[in-house]
């Protein structure tokens, strides 16, 4: 394995705002590393105004995505179209070393050298996945962090893992494109990454590299049509993959996913110890985000249709 001589980093617009991007960059532009470094905005037209930071920042390759319906996807929470920019950035990147983020994410600025390092640590990682903890002093924004990265939170095991997270991951190149074929009109991450394992690739998480969410004034009706717009993503490219009759046993199970999927939550935040007080507190609406979630894997697995 030869030692990487550029590290592309892919930022994905979730927020789509401008501040947040903003914020995202400027962390960016702090790393010390030894690497060249890349950095790629994929970006649609109702995100067009970010690209008023070209001139902040120079450096960064901002790519337009054409063809899509981004207003509707955008006013519905379309995961989908957050996945098309994924792709256009994983096209278009050239590093040997393939990072992606969000623009609600902050990083420190070891984060590139530390997934570099974590991937020469693992030689047999396809990717490399970090912590994820949550910058925000909003109770609905802890339960939303809860149920998206609560089993990222630190202190994160470091090895091999079955789930990383595309909010804060590294790949290497080769491995990417070895299952090409999975990305390529899509970026979906459960379904890149089951097809690196499969494989013969390992996934591994390290507590080392840390991204903060600092997702703001996030309301709840925004929560809620999120939880299941990204439920129905994530279960209608299991049920494509699996076929009948794995995806109608899913269905038929959905409706205890919200206890299974809180009960794990619990263990994990109670057996790491650093945000126990916060999940109790949020207890309640992660009660709801879960809820929903369910609804949203059951559309998925009997329509077979990410949406």
């Amino acid at each position: 394995m030869h030692a990487p001589q550029k590290l592309s980093v892919v930022v994905g617009l979730i927020s789509g705002k401008k501040s947040d991007l903003e914020r995202c960059l400027r962390a960016l532009h702090t790393q010390s590393l030894a690497l060249e470094l890349e950095i790629l905005v994929p970006y649609d037209d109702p995100c067009a105004e970010v690209t008023s930071l070209a001139a902040q920042f120079p450096a960064v390759r901002f790519l337009r995505a054409e063809g899509l319906d981004t207003a509707v996807a955008r006013a519905g929470a379309s995961r989908e179209h957050h996945d098309t920019l994924r792709t256009l950035g994983l096209r278009a990147a050239s590093g040997d070393v393939i990072a992606l983020t969000e623009d609600h994410a902050h990083t420190a600025n070891t984060w590139c050298a530390e997934m570099v390092a974590a991937l020469e640590r693992h030689p047999k990682a396809a990717a490399v996945g970090g912590a994820v903890e949550c910058d925000s002093a909003s109770l609905l924004n802890w339960a939303v962090w809860f149920c998206d990265f609560g089993r990222y939170q630190n202190p994160l095991p470091e090895g091999s893992s079955e789930f990383v997270s595309d909010s804060n991951v590294a790949y290497r190149r080769a491995a990417l494109e070895r299952v090409e074929a999975v990305w390529r009109g899509d970026y979906h991450e459960t379904a890149v990454h089951w097809a690196m394992v499969e494989a013969g690739f390992e996934l591994c998480t390290t507590p080392r590299v840390v991204v903060w969410q600092a997702r703001g004034e996030l309301a709840l009706g925004a929560a809620l049509r999120e939880r299941f717009v990204w439920a129905r993503s994530f279960a209608g490219t299991r049920a494509r993959m699996s076929g009948a009759p794995k995806r109608w046993i899913w269905a038929v199970a959905s409706p205890v996913l919200p206890f299974l999927m809180t009960a794990r939550l619990a263990r994990t935040a109670f057996g790491r110890g650093a945000h126990k007080a916060r999940f109790l507190a949020a207890l309640p609406l992660i009660a709801l985000l879960q809820c929903v979630w369910a609804l949203g894997e059951f559309v998925g697995y009997v329509t077979a249709d990410p949406g």
